[in-house]
């Protein structure tokens, strides 16, 4: 039998990389991609050692030149089983000072560019009536708070895209997923959050200024264990485990808790939420 293939993205840190590993654990196959292969050089061979394939791919880039890198990858590694859009950063700030750039390189980045990689592995999914489809979303994809504004368009935007997207591979045997990771200990707050440049002496004490803050002093302090986040992923996206044996059912979401992860299946209503 032919090892799954996994096309990843994001895997220069947190939970890409941990995910990546976990996945060649299995004995899967993964695809991994970076923007810069340079400074990505250490979770490039962490991944290549374990069995692993790196591609450059930057989320910004083209339509065109994502599914070409894209279907490119997969000629060379094998058809592709599951894709985990999972690149992604956030632009923390005020929404009024927010420019033109910035504004459309966060929509380019965790919009786009997972539509693009989504367009670029479904016809080979539906030719073969099956695949896995994950969206790594947030907890902001369901609750927009201050100094976010712009991060929970993009992830209220992904999984509304999510939601419409599970309707339409229904028919072709191919699962959607969303995840909304909590807080867990990755270098996400310190590596894929920017600030806006300049904020307003006007925003001073209040609840943006609060909310900024509280991620500064947060990093590395995150409750959440990553491992135990990729481990539900996997367990989940194969069907293995407990967490893919469905043995934890919810109908609501949960509340916002400080570290939990939800793994929204199909239709955007959470079957398994699992709590660490």
């Amino acid at each position: 039998m032919t090892a799954p293939v996994w096309l990843i993205t994001g895997t220069s840190n947190g939970l890409g990389l941990l995910l990546s590993l976990r996945v060649l654990a299995a004995g899967h196959k993964v695809i991994g991609t970076v923007r810069d292969m340079e400074r990505s050089a250490e979770a490039v061979r962490s991944i290549e050692q374990a069995g692993g394939y790196v591609i450059q791919l930057d989320m910004t880039e083209s339509q065109e030149n994502i599914i070409q890198k894209v279907q490119a990858a997969e000629k060379k590694i094998g058809n592709i089983d599951f894709l985990v859009n999972n690149a992604g950063y956030s632009l923390l700030g005020p929404i009024e000072f927010f420019t033109e750039k910035q504004a459309e390189t966060q929509i380019r980045t965790n919009l786009f560019g997972p539509l693009y990689a989504i367009q670029a592995v479904l016809p080979g999914m539906r030719a073969r009536q099956s695949g896995t489809i994950i969206n790594i979303s947030s907890v902001a994809g369901q609750d927009g708070q201050p100094s976010c504004g712009l991060y929970a368009a993009s992830k209220f935007s992904l999984e509304g895209l999510s939601e419409a997207l599970a309707k339409e591979m229904k028919e072709f045997g191919i699962s959607v997923l969303i995840v909304e990771p909590g807080a867990f200990r990755t270098n996400f707050l310190n590596a894929s959050i920017i600030n806006v440049d300049s904020i307003d002496k006007g925003y001073e004490g209040t609840a943006v200024d609060g909310v900024v803050k509280k991620f500064e002093a947060f990093d590395g302090k995150q409750p959440g264990d990553p491992h135990k986040a990729v481990n539900a992923i996997f367990e989940v996206a194969t069907g293995e485990g407990a967490a893919g044996c469905g043995e934890v059912e919810a109908l609501a979401s949960m509340p916002g808790g400080p570290a939990f992860i939800c793994v929204i299946i199909r239709y955007a209503r959470i079957n398994h939420v699992s709590q660490f």
